[in-house]
This record gives C-alpha cells, structure tokens and sequence, in this order.
C-alpha cells in the first residue's frame, strides 16, 4: 500500500492524541475548494509504503499515541482494514477522515473496532451536495449510511463541513442539520485559500455568517463548533 505523505507529528489532527497523519492517495469526490488536491489528482509521489510506515511508527512509540489516517479518501484502499489493524497492533490509537461515500468499508472497519474517531465530511445540503463535490451527481444513499453507522457505532466520531461562501448559504445548515440530527459533534470549518485549491476566487464565510450558520444547526446537534476562525 503506497503512503503519498506523512506530518510525523500533530497536536490538531486527532482530538486528546500526540499523533502522526498519514496521507493516502485518491479521491472519488473533486471538490473545487480541496487543500489536498495533489492527493487526489495523482500528482503526489508516493512517499513510502506501509512496511515503511509500520517501521516508522516501531520507533515512535513512547513519543506517539494515535495515527491519524486521511487523503485524498482513505476508504477507497481495500488494504485499509489490514494496516489499520497492524498499527493497532503497535499499540497506536487510529483515527479515519473519510467523506462517507464507501459506506460498506466503513462498516467492516467499525465493526473490527479499528478505529477509535472518525471525522466525516459533510460537504453541504442534499440539494448542493453533488455540485459542492465537484461531480454531476452523487449517491446520497452512501452518505446518509455512513452517517447512520456513525452515529450508531462503537467509535468516537465527528462530522465536520467546510463552509465556502460561494457554495454555502443559511438554507443549507437547516438541511444539514436535519441530515445529522442528534448526532454527537459537528464542526463547521472556515475555508482557508491555498496554493493547491483547485479551483480559484473561492472565499471564506464572515465570521458573522459562520455563527448564525452554526446557531441554526445547534438546535438539531446541540454540540456544534466552529474551527478555523481567529
């Protein structure tokens, strides 16, 4: 299994860890605001492959506790549970960014009790969904299977969305938070500019509209937080 990056240290990635994240590459969706875009176009080397990762890791212990695995989406490796459970087997909590389309390797994961948190994106709105991840259409079906093995699950897990202004609007939190009504957390994320952002004059929400947006989905997930705003 090809590793395309890993941070070797984290305070951020994985909630109460000192952990590492490792990067893997791929994506099925092509959202125009990704960070990560030369993960999922195939431009990004791989960096090292999982013999190499698990070698790595042998020598952390003591100074990491979690490895936090993200992409691109990592779901879409069918080696994914395997690796997973080697560096479980290191004695590493494991934590999964997913985007839920691959509601079926989720299920074998948590069913393994492979990872310990999970942060799922939820890109937007039913109706924006397909157009927020780049696509013509989306299976919504998938997305809302993996929310419910979430929620149902045995893993700590947050959902997450990372609010652009040109694709987000107060209509849209209404439909997400009837989407993940009563889950555990859920983070609205600001979207930040980077050189790798595929798609340009895409712009970040005020800060005024990221709290009215957050008020208007606390009344379905009471635990509901912004990140990424000073």
């Amino acid at each position: 299994m090809k590793i395309h990056g890993l941070q070797k240290m984290t305070l951020l990635d994985f909630p109460g860890r000192v952990a590492c994240t490792v990067f893997l590459g791929g994506c099925d969706f092509r959202c125009p605001f990704c960070h990560n875009f030369e993960l999922v176009d195939g431009t990004a080397q791989p960096l090292m492959d999982d013999a190499e990762l698990l070698a790595f890791l042998a020598k952390r212990k003591g100074l990491l506790d979690g490895v936090a695995f993200t992409g691109g989406e990592p779901c879409l490796h069918p080696e994914l549970p395997a690796l997973l459970e080697k560096v479980r087997a290191l004695g590493f909590a494991t934590k999964l960014d997913t985007n839920g389309y691959h509601p079926e390797r989720l299920q074998q994961i948590l069913d393994r009790h492979l990872v310990d948190y999970v942060a799922m994106d939820v890109k937007n709105s039913p109706a924006k969904y397909a157009a927020t991840c780049g696509l013509a259409s989306v299976d919504l079906d998938k997305v809302r299977r993996s929310i419910e093995l979430l929620m149902d699950g045995p893993a700590d897990y947050e959902f997450r969305t990372t609010v652009v202004a040109e694709f987000h609007d107060a209509a849209d939190f209404e439909e997400i938070g009837k989407m993940i009504r009563g889950a555990r957390r859920y983070f609205l994320q600001c979207f930040t500019d980077r050189d790798s952002v595929p798609f340009g004059n895409l712009h970040a929400p005020a800060a005024q509209d990221l709290n009215t947006y957050a008020d208007i989905v606390r009344p379905y997930v009471p635990d509901t937080s912004l990140r990424g705003v000073d």
